[in-house]
């Protein structure tokens, strides 16, 4: 579906490992005073002054991403993105990443340059310094492991296990749009592997496919808050769906929650897109994943700093862990909530 518009093909045996890692890393710059020293020696050496947070995903072409819908440098920008989104989960600011790459010999040094050119934008809007990683050669495609670190005060650090009986549940921004994107994309992979001179129009579903092939991580939502001077009892990014996040803050905070469906936010388009697919829109909400939106608890007493913010939305609220987690239906029926959402070890059977 996507055009190949770098025909040029440079073998990467060319440069070989280090020159590949310094071709690739030359014009990335070092923001912030915490790293000491980046790329160009055994380890990266960095001095928080604060608390370190630290976490990785691994990113496996054929698992968790298409090539023949998804542009090198949106993949490189998503990859940060995943990783800095639980970073702000944590209530922590980002600082620095790590990027360990493998790719097989189909991939030329031009992919790699539009995949790090990707990797760089979202460095500088995110502003976070890259200090390292690795690349190697894979015998099954590309494969991207990144590493972020950020820091946070002792005391503003956010777990997901602080969530109290009677605590709000608040997410940020809109649910299901980048489960409904990827519905868009592979209907229209299908459609090109039948006739590969069709060209979709796109445009009735720019918001949502935007939402699948370049996500924001909400940097701003951790931002706000401390605007705000509210400071969340538990937090979680949504990566896997909703209902698994929310059962995720009930397990470590060992509270029972309630969650309205009337009260869950949707995009208009995504609304229309779930009609348009015979889809339920709040099972997309509850089960799609790669939100990358901040779901999180806050006290009773919060509510009227945070009230008719259009960045936020109160879903629900924690209860007793013995009522248990349940979706309160727009007819006032009670259903359980169970974890739907993505598995990355469940069979395709």
């Amino acid at each position: 579906m996507l055009e190949d518009k770098n025909p040029q093909r440079t073998s990467l045996e060319k440069l070989g490992e280090f020159g590949l890692i310094d071709h690739l890393t030359k014009n990335f710059e070092i923001k912030h005073n915490s790293t000491l020293k980046g790329i160009g020696d055994d380890a990266a050496v960095f001095d928080h002054k604060q608390q370190t947070v630290l976490t990785t995903d691994f990113l496996i072409e054929g698992v968790h991403f298409d090539l023949s819908y998804m542009p090198l440098k949106h993949l490189g920008y998503k990859a940060v993105m995943v990783n800095l989104s639980d970073v702000y989960a944590m209530n922590a600011k980002a600082t620095q990443i790590t990027v360990s790459l493998a790719v097989s010999n189909r991939f030329p040094l031009e992919a790699l340059e539009e995949l790090y050119a990707g990797i760089a934008l979202a460095s500088k809007v995110y502003n976070v310094d890259l200090i390292g990683g690795d690349t190697t050669t894979s015998t099954s495609g590309m494969l991207i492991s990144i590493t972020a670190i950020g820091e946070a005060k002792e005391e503003e650090i956010t777990y997901r296990s602080g969530a109290k009986p009677n605590d709000l549940l608040v997410v940020s921004g809109d649910l299901g749009a980048a489960y409904m994107g990827l519905q868009v994309l592979e209907r229209e992979k299908e459609v090109f592997k039948v006739n590969p001179n069709n060209q979709p129009d796109l445009s009735p579903y720019s918001y949502i496919v935007e939402r699948q092939l370049k996500p924001e991580a909400r940097k701003d939502i951790a931002e706000l808050l401390k605007q705000l001077d509210v400071l969340p009892t538990a937090m979680i990014d949504i990566s896997d769906g909703l209902s698994s996040e929310i059962l995720h803050l009930c397990k470590n905070s060992k509270v029972g929650c309630n969650l309205f469906e009337e009260k869950i936010p949707l995009d208009p388009t995504v609304i229309t897109t779930c009609e348009e697919f015979n889809i339920d829109s709040t099972m997309v909400a509850l089960s799609g994943g790669e939100d990358y939106e901040l779901l999180f608890t806050i006290a009773q007493n919060d509510f009227d700093k945070i009230k008719g913010n259009p960045n936020l939305t109160v879903i629900g609220h924690m209860t007793e862990a013995s009522e248990g987690a349940h979706l309160v239906t727009r007819a006032n029926t009670k259903i359980e909530l169970t974890a739907q959402g993505w598995n990355s070890f469940k069979s395709n059977d």
